[in-house]
């Protein structure tokens, strides 16, 4: 596996969930407030007394970041959504994702219509708008599906659909999805968290959007490496 970033973790406890960006949690016996960037429910990380993974920041209302949770295999589940922009940034500049060979990132946050798209890439085939997703519930017999969302999202909607009109126009368009979770074979939507989600996506790739995931995990001496750079994806049998 290819190490993407080197992160100075301490290990922590994770109490109670705050607000939509505020943890408690507990630093060497100490309680402290973690800052939060998923937005998403995370149901079933947050348990009280789950080990967890935090990084240091400074300045601010909170102390840390709560960066992932203690998995399979001790390996974390990233569920900081900067980590895992940041982890895919770095293997796109390594070239170590298949379906991205040779692109580059030619603009962050683009305005498209109504909303604002995570990248536009410069490709040797052209450009690509594109729009990233975090995909940190684990499902299947074997947990072996990273899904998405775990709850409802009108923006998720409206990039799909600004992914649709972009591709129905001509443009090169592509939605795709960081599992991040160790040990996960295959990327599906979740419906029962948005099944609006999942039935914009199966029209989304009957338009001409490319459906992509990759997968990453936290090892516990910080080091945040690539597990599968192309996670098959299964789009037709949403449960």
């Amino acid at each position: 596996m290819d190490v993407l970033l080197q992160l100075n973790t301490v290990p922590c406890t994770f109490l109670k969930r705050l607000n939509r960006f505020v943890a408690l949690v507990e630093v060497d016996g100490e309680i402290r407030r973690a800052l939060v960037t998923n937005t998403g429910r995370l149901e079933e990380f947050m348990v009280p007394g789950r080990k967890a993974f935090c990084l240091p920041k400074s300045g601010g209302k909170t102390d840390f970041i709560l960066i992932a949770f203690k998995d399979l295999g001790g390996k974390g589940a990233i569920i900081d959504t900067r980590t895992q922009a940041k982890a895919f940034e770095r293997a796109l500049e390594l070239n170590l994702i298949p379906w991205l060979r040779g692109c580059r990132i030619k603009r962050k946050e683009i305005i498209v219509g109504k909303s604002r798209l995570d990248y536009l890439f410069e490709c040797p085939t052209g450009e690509i708008y594109a729009e990233m997703k975090s995909a940190v519930l684990r499902g299947g017999d074997n947990g072996e599906y990273a899904m998405y969302p775990d709850c409802p999202s009108i923006r998720g909607q409206k990039h799909i659909r600004e992914l649709i009109e972009l591709s129905k126009n001509g443009k090169r368009a592509m939605i795709f999805f960081i599992g991040a979770l160790p040990g996960v074979e295959k990327f599906r939507p979740y419906k029962r968290g948005d099944p609006e989600i999942a039935r914009l996506l199966t029209e989304a790739e009957k338009a001409g959007v490319e459906v992509h995931a990759m997968s990453i995990s936290l090892l516990p001496s910080g080091e945040v490496v690539i597990e599968n750079p192309n996670l098959r994806i299964e789009l037709r049998e949403n449960f």
